[in-house]
């Protein structure tokens, strides 16, 4: 298959999966095992990096007037009850700081997870259950619900989702979002403001990762070959990568429209059954 038609399919599997909480680094995987391409393939692995960011990049123009407003009121918040370190633009960044500093010093871990199939398989049927208890009990009135907004927000409700969602970047196939929307409920966080949260913090968390594996994959540390590889980039390599970049961005802005006005009126629960069944089916290939 051309590389182009690949670079097209997978920007579309990146598109619909990055903000939905099923794990885009899974599907990505498991495309890329279904299409052919090995998993250890340094470009392709270049590539599912470098698509995520053109996903990501639809976050900043979708919530553009919500991010115009807290600039503007940084410190005090829209009702003046907030300091700097209660603002929603601080405690985004406790959050990443919460993320980054952990998943940095256990980045030889994570490069050893990348290509396991059984690792991504056994994550996707775990964050699955995980997921469907955490809104079963909300939807029974289990969990509470003192946070209905991003405003109203605690320090160390962003602590507990930033430490959270390592795990995400330690167990491919975790998800970003299922481990943020599912801390920020069970610490009493709403469905719509754990889900705007898990956006807001997106940005960072995928701006820096996605920069610093695409430094590493071009400037190896001291000689030594870097996580994906050295990469000597052709022509038709570059234009795949735009192809990519950009079909994810057009994809994964109609997802965050349609997924923000989902979760208003319904629970995670489809998204829990599909990612246990596809972990299952997975993990049964795997040992076939």
């Amino acid at each position: 298959m051309h590389d182009y038609i690949l670079a097209l399919l997978l920007g579309i599997v990146e598109g619909l999966t990055e903000f939905l909480p099923v794990s885009s680094t899974a599907h990505l995987r498991i495309s890329q095992s279904l299409l052919g391409i090995a998993l250890d393939d340094g470009y392709w692995k270049m590539f599912a990096i470098v698509i995520q960011l053109g996903a990501i990049l639809t976050l900043p123009i979708y919530f553009r007037e919500r991010i115009a407003k807290f600039l503007a009121t940084f410190p005090n918040g829209e009702r003046g009850d907030r300091t700097w370190l209660t603002h929603p633009l601080t405690l985004v960044m406790v959050a990443f700081v919460c993320t980054a500093a952990p998943a940095f010093l256990l980045t030889k871990v994570i490069g050893k997870h990348l290509e396991s199939l059984t690792i991504m398989g056994s994550a996707l049927v775990i964050g699955g259950v995980v997921m469907w208890v955490v809104d079963a009990l909300y939807t029974r009135g289990s969990l509470a619900r003192a946070t209905e907004h991003v405003e109203e927000m605690t320090l160390g409700q962003a602590v507990w989702i930033g430490l959270c969602q390592t795990l995400s970047a330690l167990f491919p196939g975790t998800s970003r979002s299922m481990s943020t929307i599912a801390a920020g409920q069970l610490v009493g966080m709403s469905r719509s403001a754990a889900l705007e949260f898990s956006f807001f913090l997106s940005i960072p968390t995928m701006v820096v990762a996605t920069c610093y594996d695409l430094f590493r994959s071009l400037r190896p540390h001291h000689g030594e070959p870097a996580a994906i590889g050295h990469l000597a980039m052709t022509s038709q390599n570059w234009i795949a990568l735009a192809i990519g970049f950009v079909v994810s961005f057009v994809v994964a802005y109609g997802v965050v429209a349609w997924f923000m006005n989902w979760v208003r009126k319904h629970g995670f629960v489809p998204f829990a059954i599909y990612r246990i069944v596809l972990g299952a089916a997975v993990l049964w290939l795997t040992f076939k």
